[in-house]
């Protein structure tokens, strides 16, 4: 976070997290909160949820005036994910080097470990429409010729309308 901020003004919680958390990530592994979280884009949906960056070796420098030495990601990862992501080092490396905007990364170290996967939630399934909706969503829809575009403006109607609680009973 930069600058101050302003009593009363909604901070989203991810940006109080990146603000905790990465100069804790940079200090321990060398590595930012923006890259793990651009893990997927740098490796590719195939190979993010069975690796993930571990850490970032920087050599030691004795002086000053040593010259840059490129440093170390190593990437844990289970089994047969290890094969995949030595099959595509050079590609790793390159996406890496160009999400930090400077030729920090020269070689890859894998480390095999268990990855925990992350399980996507379930959505509850979706409350069947009233006949009154559903009637209500054809005669909305009556007027559109293209029996496709028609049918498809039904569907999102009908899934926009599951997604609501049911409506309250009339009283009379």
């Amino acid at each position: 976070m930069t600058g101050k901020m302003r009593a009363g003004n909604p901070v989203p919680v991810s940006d109080l997290a990146s603000a905790l958390l990465d100069p804790v990530l940079r200090r321990r592994a060398g590595l930012s909160i923006d890259l793990v979280q651009s893990w997927p884009e740098i490796v590719g949906e195939r190979l993010a949820g069975r690796t993930r960056p571990e850490k970032i070796a920087w050599p030691r420098r004795l002086h000053e005036e040593d010259p840059f030495d490129p440093a170390t990601l190593i990437i844990a990862c289970e089994g047969t994910a290890a094969l995949h992501v030595q099959h595509e080092t050079g590609e790793i490396i390159a996406r890496a080097n160009a999400f930090l905007g400077f030729a920090a990364i020269g070689r890859v170290k894998i480390v095999q470990k268990p990855i925990p996967v992350a399980r996507p939630e379930k959505r509850p399934p979706a409350r069947a429409l009233e006949e009154s909706e559903r009637e209500r969503l054809a005669w909305l829809t009556r007027k559109i010729e293209d029996d496709g575009l028609r049918e498809s403006l039904e569907r999102l109607g009908a899934s926009v309308l599951a997604a609501r609680k049911k409506p309250p009973l009339a009283k009379s």
